[in-house]
């Protein structure tokens, strides 16, 4: 069974698992629709602990993907709802079911990072390191993961950088980058970085970690740490186009966060400079991926196919 399954890394999930010949559960809400995949579906939500019971009835493994990725919520309380709560409801309904194997799909953003240092598993962090109720919301739930393995559910917990590819559908924070790139609304970029990776192998990592990993450990599934002016010019090389060269101040682009998250919460629209996301971009997310090589064998890619996939996939269907 796989929660997320109509989102980004979640559809890539289900369709490995549907092309290694696995019998796929889908779980989505009544307005989610799953593109493209052979797949059974139960309807529900993860604040509905009756459907997740049915979701998981009969099934020996379960991948929770789902979550509400905002960095910007009117009601930041419907994070912690669905990725808090959510999670509780779903790993007792599993161990309910006496599921044999749940890998949970938690976020590079809950891995402590070092000052002018890759962050690893082994980095203590703790609540009070995370910006914005994303993140928060997501440690708590790992957390909760952790605490259901030490209590004897067999849970692996997986921490993706941020993924490129195609089907990125709402598109994610990080597609919405590639997309501003495409539509010339990119003029300038800020000093941050992230680790960027393949979302094909991201999903092969989840596989990985359902076969390899160890019960209540967690493992970074990543690829390379760029700058995000480097990424723009992977983007560039790609498309033919030009990235952007004029940089951002941290103090201006804080100030027009601040401005467009305030018109936000006046409006109740989406802001287009997220306060949260500003405050995060202070912090290079560079990370080791050595856990993950070592103990599931881990073996991402280069992110430029995956670059080029999401570019031909966005042109195709109508995003640009």
């Amino acid at each position: 069974m796989v929660t997320g399954a109509s989102g980004f890394i979640g559809w890539h999930v289900a369709r490995k698992l549907i092309e290694h010949g696995d019998a796929v559960r889908a779980l989505a809400r009544p307005s989610s629709e799953i593109r493209e995949l052979d797949i059974e579906v139960v309807r529900g939500d993860l604040r509905d602990p009756a459907s997740l019971e049915r979701a998981v009835a009969g099934c020996g493994v379960v991948f929770h993907i789902a979550a509400d990725y905002r960095l910007w919520a009117k009601d930041p309380n419907e994070l912690f709802q669905s990725n808090v709560d959510g999670t509780k409801n779903l790993l007792a309904a599993a161990r309910k079911a006496n599921v044999e194997r749940v890998v949970y799909t938690s976020t590079v953003g809950c891995i402590g990072i070092p000052e002018n240092g890759l962050g690893s598993e082994d980095v203590p962090v703790a609540l009070e390191n995370m910006t914005g109720a994303y993140k928060q919301s997501k440690f708590q739930a790992e957390q909760a993961a952790i605490e259901f393995a030490a209590n004897g559910l067999p849970v692996v917990i997986v921490n993706p950088t941020a993924p490129v590819g195609d089907h990125d559908f709402k598109p994610t924070p990080t597609g919405k980058i590639i997309l501003d790139f495409l539509k010339g609304a990119m003029p300038a970029f800020v000093d941050t970085g992230l680790n960027f990776v393949d979302v094909s192998d991201t999903a092969d990592g989840h596989i990985l970690a359902l076969e390899r990993g160890r019960s209540g450990e967690r493992y970074i599934l990543g690829s390379e740490n760029l700058t995000l002016h480097q990424m723009l010019e992977r983007l560039a090389a790609v498309t033919g186009g030009r990235a952007p060269r004029l940089r951002i101040p941290h103090a201006v682009a804080y100030a027009a966060g601040v401005a467009s998250t305030g018109w936000a919460n006046l409006t109740g629209q989406e802001p287009r400079v997220p306060l949260d996301a500003v405050k995060m971009s202070r912090t290079k997310v560079f990370v080791s991926l050595d856990k993950a090589k070592r103990d599931l064998g881990f073996n991402p890619q280069p992110v430029d196919g995956a670059l080029r996939r999401a570019v031909e996939w966005f042109r195709a269907n109508g995003y640009v």
